[in-house]
C-alpha cells in the first residue's frame, strides 16, 4: 500500500513506519524542537528541508535515541520507542548515517562494513559475510575492501557509511545530508543507490538534504523553521517560493 492509499477514507488505515507526535526537545532550557508531527509510510522516502540550525539533525538524533524528547511520542510501526536505547533502536530496524559519515579511519573498509552487522536483531555472527547486494549498490567498495576507511575520498566514505548502515538490514534509514561536500557524479550514484534500495527492499527513508535534485527524488517533504514543521507536500510540486525559503544557501 502506498501513502496515498493509507489516507484514503475508503481503505483500512495503514500503520506508518515512523510516527512522531508533539515532539519537543530541549538543550538545557533552549527549546530546539517544537511540537513536531511527522509520518513516514512503508517504502516511502521523505525529505526534511530547512536552513542550517533549524533542528533537522536534532530531529534525526532524537529518532535514533541519541537525544531525548521532553514531551511527545516516537512510534516505530505502531510501537512506542521513547524509552528504548539507541542500540536497541538499531536492532529494531533503524539505520542511521550521520552528517560527516563517521567512518572509522584506522580500520579497513571490510571491517567498517562488518561493524554494521551489530545492528541486526541478534547481533553479529562469525559466519556473517558481506552480501553481494552491497557491492551491486556500491561497486567501488568491492575494490577497496583492504584499504583503511580514512584513505577513501569523501564520496567513497559516504558510500561506505550508507553500506555499513544497510548491513544491519534496517526498515527505516535516516540519512543526514549525504551529498554534503561530494562531487556531482558521486551525488548521482548515491541518489541512484538510495532509490534502488527502496525499490528492492521496501524500506523507508528519512533524508535531510539541501541538494534540490536529490530532494525531488523523495515522495514528500517536510520543511522546518525555528524547530517546527511549517510546510509539507509532494516534492514534485515544490514551489519556487519554498525552494528559495528552505533550500537557498
Amino acid at each position: 500500500m502506498t501513502k496515498d492509499q493509507a489516507i484514503n477514507d475508503n481503505l483500512e488505515p495503514i500503520i506508518p513506519m515512523l510516527n512522531l507526535s508533539n515532539l519537543n526537545v530541549y538543550y538545557g532550557e533552549s527549546h530546539i524542537l517544537r511540537s513536531v508531527d511527522l509520518n513516514i509510510f512503508p517504502g516511502e522516502m521523505v525529505c526534511l528541508i530547512g536552513r542550517n540550525g533549524v533542528g533537522k539533525t536534532t530531529l534525526l538524533k532524537t529518532i535514533m535515541g541519541l537525544l531525548h524528547s521532553r514531551t511527545g511520542n516516537i512510534n516505530l510501526e505502531g510501537k512506542n520507542i521513547n524509552k528504548i536505547t539507541t542500540d536497541k533502536r538499531a536492532r529494531l530496524g533503524i539505520g542511521y548515517v550521520p552528517q560527516g559519515r563517521e567512518v572509522i579511519p584506522r580500520i579497513s573498509v571490510k571491517d567498517n562494513l562488518l561493524l554494521g552487522l551489530e545492528a541486526r536483531p541478534k547481533g553479529r555472527k562469525k559466519t556473517d559475510i558481506i552480501s553481494e547486494e552491497i557491492f551491486e549498490l556500491f561497486p567501488v567498495l568491492k575494490t577497496m575492501l583492504n584499504r583503511m576507511g580514512g584513505d577513501l575520498s569523501g564520496g567513497q566514505q559516504q558510500q561506505l557509511a550508507i553500506a555499513r548502515a544497510l548491513m544491519g538490514k534496517p526498515r527505516l534509514l535516516l540519512l543526514d545530508e549525504p551529498t554534503e561536500g561530494i562531487q556531482p557524479s558521486i551525488i548521482l550514484e548515491i541518489e541512484s543507490a538510495v532509490k534502488k534500495i527502496i525499490k528492492t527492499t521496501g524500506i523507508s527513508v528519512l533524508l535531510v538534504e539541501q541538494h534540490l535534485h536529490f530532494v525531488r527524488q523523495a515522495d514528500r517533504y517536510y520543511a522546518m523553521q525555528k524547530g517546527g514543521i511549517v510546510a509539507t507536500g509532494n516534492t514534485q510540486q515544490l514551489s519556487q517560493e519554498i525552494i528559495q525559503k528552505f533550500l537557498a544557501v
